[in-house]
């Protein structure tokens, strides 16, 4: 058994462990944010590194190298992104979706050059919205459980810190990258292109927000919310639809 599979069996079984208590209602953030003073002094403790590091490194990224040569970076990343969002299509039985982004990422891995040119969207092979480990089990049913801010990462939850731990071994990148001396510059990299890509959103946060903490926060629950439901959630408060009766679209 391979590890990704020896990392599901074990995930799924401790998630469903915690399922019972890790439900958060829809719509009740104060009962969904337990652990909020220690997520504040860790949200607090992120924004400083930020300032001091991570932002003046992007925007000196952002600065220095050319457009074209971010947006191949970006595309590469995103074609391994596609990789594990094929895993996770397959994981919650949506296999029309899976094959598609399977034959996406092939054609822009063989013809893309490694995945610098989207040569796929041309030939019609549409981009769906990412899936992760924790968007799967949440399409299962198993709660978001309190939401956790995680040092560097930023806004999580229960269940969605659970997945990623897994996901640090059988990533796509950790695969294509099998030593820590490659594949760390890769996910250095990977957070710099993502930082510089939200440089201006981070702009519009600080300029409207009372409170950043809240405002981030709500912002990241709702769109997990909406990612798991495929983008087209039911009413907070009512019955609903579950989300593996939808149908992914694309974007």
């Amino acid at each position: 058994m391979t590890g990704l599979w020896k990392s599901l069996l074990l995930l799924f079984a401790g998630v469903a462990l915690l399922g019972g208590c890790a439900t958060t209602p829809p719509g009740d953030t104060a009962r969904g944010d337990p652990w909020e003073r220690f997520n504040r002094q860790t949200f607090a403790f992120n924004e400083a590194v930020d300032a001091v590091a991570i932002k003046p490194a992007a925007q000196l990224y952002q600065a220095l190298v050319p457009g074209v040569v971010r947006r191949g970076v970006g595309n590469v990343l995103g074609n391994v992104g596609d990789a594990w969002t094929t895993v996770n299509l397959f994981l919650q039985a949506k296999p029309a979706a899976g094959l598609n982004m399977g034959m996406r990422t092939a054609v822009n891995t063989v013809l893309g050059v490694g995945g610098v040119f989207d040569v796929a969207e041309e030939a019609g092979l549409e981009r769906f919205t990412s899936e992760d480990l924790g968007q799967t089990l949440g399409y299962w049913g198993i709660g978001n459980g309190p939401y956790l801010v995680l040092p560097l990462l930023g806004p999580s939850t229960l269940r969605d810190t659970t997945a990623r731990l897994l996901e640090v071994n059988d990533s796509p990148i950790n695969h294509i990258w099998t030593e820590p001396r490659d594949h760390n510059p890769v996910l250095a990299l990977q957070l710099l292109d993502t930082r510089a890509n939200l440089l201006t959103a981070g702009r519009v946060f600080d300029e409207i927000a009372l409170d950043k903490y809240v405002l981030l926060r709500d912002a990241f629950l709702s769109r997990r919310r909406s990612l798991i439901y495929d983008g087209d959630p039911p009413e907070e408060g009512g019955a609903g639809s579950a989300p593996y009766k939808k149908q992914l679209m694309p974007k």
